[in-house]
């Protein structure tokens, strides 16, 4: 049968639909693209706020209506977090987070039996990490290898623990044994990636550390870069540096969460550090790396955060240098503690967004300029705007001219940067 996914959030979302699309080819179905015809729907949804949760319910409305006949199936965070509200939903198989490859067993017997299907586990019985395969489409670069599964931070504004479960982790052995198969494939960069891979190994009692597992997946796959996934700044410790550093192949970005910059609103947000802390882990890959891409996420006007609050925020982002941040306005995501909370206006979270924003273009434009005179192997992807497109191992774009560069890593000496990619030579 030919099946479509639609894929809404993160990038383990991603991965998981990567996995259930060259699962279901090896079953003999054809995966086609969602805007096309197809037997079988699938919407992998995403629900980290209710906008999210709205996305997933317009793209189901819209399939039904475009396609009535067709198998229609719900799968991902919006009906583990919300089972009751997608019952409403005009949908032929609703199922959660876990199990994906019985996902599609129960997909194939939805389209077979034209029956109504529900399989919803409950998350936080989960004990072991489902393995799947690593890896995309033919002609993609970079391959994503999701080593963790789970969270049990319970930050007050996030749901995801609910959806995902407890900490799982993929075994070091199969971890290694994945990332040989993707450099055999012909990838040429791995994502580490998970839910919170910081607390990768806390399951398997090995007493192995995140810093293990990069070791491992590095000696399986050498030549191939290895890149990190979002750290919680706990994890960068003077030994994870020293050992990291170490490693050739591991790329200096490193996506470090913060949400806030101010050590009262953390407190409300539950996060498990202060601004010292934080401005420690920074302070400690400065140290051990070369110009590294330090980069993060801000959430601004979280429930009572007054202008101070902010101000001290703003002041620290600028003290710790970003080279990018993801900035968000906070959004209400309803059944979290954070919604409880005393809100505040659209109009405040928006404003003090446009301001962090401009401090961050600021700090992007700065670091792109340090970036000028420098050669960096950059891994080229696809043509754009007359040159060739890629990226450097800090994760900045580079253009640089050339034909046939797919696929291929290159030294290209940074010649100048419009402050938001960069140009370059190839040096032959």
């Amino acid at each position: 049968m030919r099946v479509a996914i639609y894929t809404l959030g993160c990038k383990v979302n991603q991965y998981e639909t990567q996995a259930m699309e060259q699962l279901l080819r090896a079953r003999g179905h054809q995966i086609v693209d969602f805007g096309g015809e197809a037997d079988v729907y699938v919407v992998n949804s995403c629900s980290v706020t209710a906008v999210s949760d709205q996305k997933s319910r317009q793209a189901i409305h819209r399939v039904r209506r475009e396609h009535p006949v067709a198998v229609v199936a719900l799968c991902g965070c919006y009906p583990q977090t919300h089972a009751d509200d997608v019952r409403g939903l005009d949908v032929d198989l609703i199922a959660g987070t876990g199990d994906r490859a019985g996902f599609l067993d129960l997909l194939e017997q939805a389209a077979a039996e034209k029956r109504r299907i529900e399989a919803i586990d409950q998350s936080f019985d989960r004990r072991t990490f489902e393995v799947l395969p690593a890896g995309g489409q033919d002609r993609r670069t970079r391959a994503m290898l999701k080593v963790e599964d789970g969270c049990v931070n319970f930050c007050t504004y996030c749901i995801i623990p609910y959806a995902r479960g407890p900490v799982r982790s993929l075994p070091l052995e199969t971890a290694a044994e994945q990332a040989a198969r993707l450099k055999r494939d012909g990838y040429r960069e791995i994502v580490l990636t998970g839910i919170e891979i910081s607390s990768w190994g806390r399951d398997l009692k090995t007493g192995q550390t995140l810093i293990d597992l990069m070791e491992a997946v590095c000696a399986a796959a050498p030549g191939v870069r290895i890149r990190l996934g979002s750290l919680e700044p706990r994890t960068v410790t003077e030994d994870f540096c020293r050992r990291a550093a170490a490693l050739p192949d591991l790329c200096p970005q490193f996506h470090l969460s913060m949400q806030s910059g101010c050590d009262e609103t953390l407190k409300r947000m539950n996060r498990k550090y202060d601004t010292a802390r934080f401005a420690q882990s920074v302070a400690l890959l400065n140290q051990y790396f070369e110009h590294p891409a330090v980069t993060t996420d801000l959430i601004t006007g979280f429930p009572e955060e007054t202008e101070e609050e902010f101000s001290q925020t703003l002041a620290f982002i600028r003290d710790c240098r970003f080279a990018q941040m993801h900035i968000f306005p906070y959004s209400i995501r309803p059944g979290t503690p954070a919604a409880k909370m005393a809100q505040i206006p659209k109009a405040i979270k928006e404003e003090r967004a446009k301001r962090a924003a401009a401090a961050a273009a600021e700090m992007h434009r700065e670091y792109l300029s340090a970036c000028v005179g420098r050669t960096y192997p950059v891994l080229f992807e696809q043509p754009k705007n007359g040159r060739f497109s890629g990226h450097a191992p800090n994760y900045m774009e580079v253009l640089a001219a050339g034909e046939d560069l797919h696929n291929t890593v290159k030294p290209v000496r940074i010649t100048e940067t419009d402050g938001e990619v960069l140009y370059g030579e190839i040096e032959e």
